[in-house]
């Protein structure tokens, strides 16, 4: 069911982008705007993931560049029964991770060094796991092209400024119709972002702590990387809001209308339904192997020693 709801949205979105087709200019622009948007999911459906991972700068590593990361990672596709999927990350201050790729066999997960250098090797490894969960549940196209069109349907609606003082255009609603829809396609292309969001990180959620099988981890991280996103910039976020919602908390920082139409649930609600699952299932004590007293892990060591490419 969550899925043809999501089909519901997608389309949603694809109509919406060509709504703004048609109020920019009449039938023309509709059809033309039907055009784009089936070319961009083609595009996003081969390329979305090198696209997202390019907007954030990020860089993929390897058992070389980072070897405890690498390893984390790859531990915990084994136990999710996934190919490994391609390592990246990004120089950025705030903790953060996203998945993406058209299917579990192109999958990449990236993390921030932030996230790398702040949370515990535990916390990390829940991280990780709720991001491979959404490569399981074949979230990430979804997502990306969900990042694609809205992102479109924004600069299609800027762009349509432009022509709201020609009188020859072909807009049916004159200068007030493009107007009004400037204001309010990118405020409608959050909300279905929001809708999408919001159904598929619960059950990452779920399908990570099931992966890691420590709830209590992902719950303890969740709690972290939100604190630190409220006052930490991510600058590559900022510049590209449309992919917020890939983020594993939303990455946007301030009082902005991004927060007023959040893409995620609300964190809290997200950690007590994890705590409630570590009670109900008993998950304190079992699950992805912990590092030991004193062990080093590269930028979990117990020295502080710093590993890879964030040291």
């Amino acid at each position: 069911m969550n899925y043809f709801r999501t089909a519901i949205l997608l389309a949603g979105l694809t109509a919406l982008f060509m709504g703004v087709g048609f109020l920019i200019g009449g039938k023309g622009g509709m059809v033309l705007a039907l055009g784009v948007a089936v070319a961009m999911n083609a595009f996003t459906y081969w390329n979305g993931d090198k696209l997202v991972l390019s907007m954030h700068g990020a860089q993929q590593v390897d058992e070389r560049t980072a070897p405890e990361f690498y390893a984390l990672v790859r531990e915990l596709s084994q136990r999710a029964g996934l190919p490994m999927p391609r390592v990246y990350l990004m120089h950025e201050d705030q903790p953060n991770a996203f998945a993406t790729g058209r299917n579990p066999q192109n999958a990449a997960v990236a993390a921030t060094t932030g996230l790398l250098n702040t949370l515990s090797r535990e916390e990390v490894a829940g991280v990780m796991a709720h991001e491979l969960a959404h490569v399981k549940n074949h979230d990430t196209l979804i997502m990306t092209i969900t990042a694609t069109i809205a992102g479109a349907i924004s600069m299609l609606a800027n762009f349509g400024y432009f022509f709201s003082g020609n009188r020859d255009n072909n807009a049916p609603f004159g200068v007030f119709g493009t107007i009004a829809m400037m204001i309010l396609a990118p405020i409608a292309a959050m909300v279905v972002q929001m809708a999408i969001s919001r159904s598929r990180e619960y059950a990452a959620d779920r399908g990570g702590a099931e992966i890691c099988g420590r709830p209590d981890w992902l719950a303890s991280a969740l709690g972290k990387i939100a604190g630190s996103a409220a006052r930490i910039p991510n600058a590559a976020a900022e510049h590209n809001p449309a992919t917020a919602h890939m983020f594993i908390i939303n990455p946007l920082s301030g009082e902005r209308m991004d927060n007023l139409f959040s893409t995620h649930p609300a964190t809290e609600n997200r950690i007590a339904a994890l705590l409630e699952l570590a009670r109900r299932t008993g998950a304190g004590q079992r699950g992805f192997a912990a590092a030991p007293a004193g062990g080093s892990y590269g930028p979990w060591s117990s020295t502080g020693t710093r590993g890879g490419p964030w040291g």
